[in-house]
């Protein structure tokens, strides 16, 4: 706590990778969340139909009733989505199955890759900073997130074949760039899942830092059972058990966030 809360145009953050399983909504639920608990009024928006970062916030995904897809698709506004979370200041944008039909309705609609960078304008007064969860997939969905975005963080496991793939995310970021939000940028990447016993780890790494340069995080989570063991109990790291190295590695992200954007 202590820092200054500071009144302007929310930054919007897209939190972003194609390949699941690499560590990207833990990543949206725990920079958000501690964010949130250093003082900082923080929103979450989640666009992935799978609901992750709902369930992980403590929101029960299957009693959701209205959720972004009635923002994308209905025209709600996201004032009537919003729920508080167990978190002080941080909120949610929650998702639900029904997302899963928007890949196919957004076809033929208009602007359909500027639908949440509309419906984004009503509450981004309100907030420091809004985190997007996108879908683990280069979709209409992702596109959205990116469209609505001022930059997006990529996590990146610390595994074979780490970065690939990693050129069709970055082809779909400079599309987006080009085309519909020539102001995106690259927030950073977050290496994930690390394993510091074994080689592998320490190539990726050094593989990750030659082809992102210093847009490769100091900190570097490593694989804990006790993130992964978080998101069932419904809550942040933070909240489940805060001496964690899960929950000091997060700390550390949030440390050097603040530090690159105030």
């Amino acid at each position: 706590m202590g820092y200054r809360q500071v009144f302007r145009m929310a930054k919007v953050i897209s939190i972003c990778n194609q390949k699941g399983g690499v560590g990207k909504t833990t990543t949206a639920i725990n920079l958000s969340s501690g964010l949130a608990l250093e003082g900082f009024k923080t929103l979450l928006i989640d666009i992935d139909p799978q609901s992750n970062a709902t369930g992980g916030l403590g929101i029960d995904k299957g009693s959701v009733g209205d959720s972004i897809y009635d923002a994308l698709m209905h025209g709600l506004s996201l004032e009537e989505l919003i729920v508080p979370t167990p978190t002080q200041n941080l909120d949610l944008v929650p998702s639900n199955i029904g997302l899963t039909g928007a890949e196919v309705e957004l076809v033929n609609e208009p602007n359909r890759e500027q639908r949440l960078r509309d419906v984004l304008g009503s509450v981004r007064e309100r907030y420091k900073y809004i985190f997007i969860d996108c879908p683990p997939s280069l979709s209409l969905l992702t596109v959205n997130g990116l469209t609505a975005s001022d930059s997006v963080t990529i996590p990146l496991q610390c595994e074979y074949y780490a970065l690939e793939g990693i050129s069709q995310l970055l082809e779909t970021i400079n599309l987006v760039k080009r085309n519909l939000n020539p102001s995106l940028e690259i927030e950073g990447v977050l290496l994930t899942m690390a394993d510091f016993r074994t080689n592998l780890s320490r190539q990726v790494i050094a593989e990750a830092k030659r082809f992102f340069k210093d847009k490769v995080y100091e900190t570097i989570v490593p694989r804990s059972i006790r993130l992964s063991e978080a998101p069932g109990f419904g809550q942040p790291i933070f909240l489940y058990d805060n001496n964690s190295v899960g929950a000091r590695k997060y700390s550390e992200l949030v440390r050097e966030f603040i530090e690159k954007n105030g």
